[in-house]
C-alpha cells in the first residue's frame, strides 16, 4: 500500500493501472469505513481512500479544530482490508488558493434536514468531493448510507455533471446494540455511550405506527421526538420522507408503499448524533 501526499504523487502511483474504485473519508475510520474499502475491492481495480478534513463543511462553531486526526492508525487500519492507496493530503495541496469556485447543490435537496441545520454543509461537501474526484479520476464511488442526505447529493452531482463514475451505496455498519458506527461516536462519555442506542431505537418505532394506520406526519416525527428529549436528548429533526427525494410523503403514498427513509439527528450531551432507516 503507499501513502501519497500530493496530486502529483498521486497520478503517478495511478498511472497505467485500471480507474480506481474510491472511498472518500476524513480520517478517524472504524468498522464502517472499512467496510466501505471490503465493497470498493469487490468492484475491480486498484482501491484508492482519501483522508482528508475538510474545513469547508465545518461552521464556524463545529468541530473541526478538535476532530481527531489519526493518520498512522487509519493507513494500518487500511492497509489491513487491502486498501491500494491512501490520499492524505494536507489543506494547502488540495487548497492552495482559496476556494471560490464552488459546487452549489439543489436547495430543495441541500437546504432540507441536515442542510437546515448545517447552512453550506452540502456545498463543502459537494465542492470537495469534486475535487476529489478530479484528483483521483475513479471509476467507481463508494459511500455509507448512513449519510443518506448527503448521499443522495452526490448521486445527483454525478448524474447531473455526467461524470463516468457509479456511486455504490454501504450499508450502515453497527455496533452490537444497534448504534450507527460514527468517528463522532468517540466523544460520547460512557453514560452517554450506553444511551446512544436508543436514537436508533426510535427510528424503529416509527413503520409500527404506519403499519397501526397513522398517517399525521407531523405527529408521529412530534412524538418522535418528544420522547428522545424525555431521555435527555436534544433532537434537530426526526423526519420521515420519501426515499426518492426526501420530501414529506402523502398519505396516499404511504398505502400505495411509497419506499420510505426515517432521518433523524439529535445532540446527546455535546455530541451530534445522524441515523436513519429505510422503510
Amino acid at each position: 500500500m503507499r501513502v501519497v501526499h500530493t496530486i502529483a504523487e498521486l497520478r503517478q502511483a495511478l498511472a497505467g493501472a485500471k480507474a480506481p474504485a474510491f472511498v472518500p473519508t476524513m480520517g478517524n475510520l472504524h468498522e464502517g469505513h472499512l467496510a466501505l474499502v471490503k465493497l470498493a475491492r469487490e468492484q475491480g481495480g486498484p482501491v484508492v481512500a482519501s483522508i482528508f478534513v475538510n474545513r469547508l463543511q465545518f461552521a464556524p462553531h463545529e468541530d473541526f479544530d478538535r476532530y481527531p486526526r489519526t493518520l498512522e492508525r487509519d493507513c494500518e487500519l487500511l492497509k489491513g482490508v487491502g486498501c491500494n492507496v491512501v490520499f492524505a493530503p494536507d489543506e494547502a495541496e488540495l487548497y492552495p488558493e482559496p476556494q471560490t469556485y464552488k459546487v452549489l447543490p439543489p436547495p430543495e435537496l441541500a437546504d432540507i434536514l441536515e442542510g437546515q441545520f448545517r447552512p453550506g454543509f452540502f456545498t463543502g461537501v459537494s465542492t470537495v468531493v469534486m475535487k476529489l474526484f478530479q484528483c483521483v479520476q475513479p471509476r467507481v464511488a463508494v459511500f455509507g448510507k448512513k449519510d443518506y442526505q448527503q448521499l443522495m447529493v452526490l448521486r445527483g452531482l454525478v448524474r447531473q455533471f455526467a461524470l463516468p463514475i457509479e456511486i455504490v451505496a454501504g450499508e450502515t455498519a453497527r455496533a452490537d446494540d444497534g448504534l450507527a458506527l460514527s468517528s463522532r461516536n468517540g466523544y460520547l462519555g460512557e453514560a452517554e455511550r450506553a444511551e446512544a442506542p436508543q436514537l436508533a431505537a426510535a427510528l424503529r418505532k416509527i413503520p409500527a405506527g404506519l403499519e397501526y394506520g397513522e398517517r399525521d406526519l407531523a405527529a408521529i416525527e412530534q412524538r418522535a421526538m418528544d420522547g428522545l428529549r424525555t431521555r435527555g436528548w436534544a433532537p434537530d429533526y426526526v423526519a420521515l420522507r420519501r426515499r426518492s427525494d426526501l420530501q414529506p410523503p402523502t398519505a396516499e403514498q404511504i398505502d400505495a408503499k411509497e419506499p420510505l427513509v426515517v432521518l433523524a439527528a439529535a445532540r446527546l450531551g455535546k455530541t451530534r448524533l445522524i441515523d436513519n432507516l429505510e422503510i
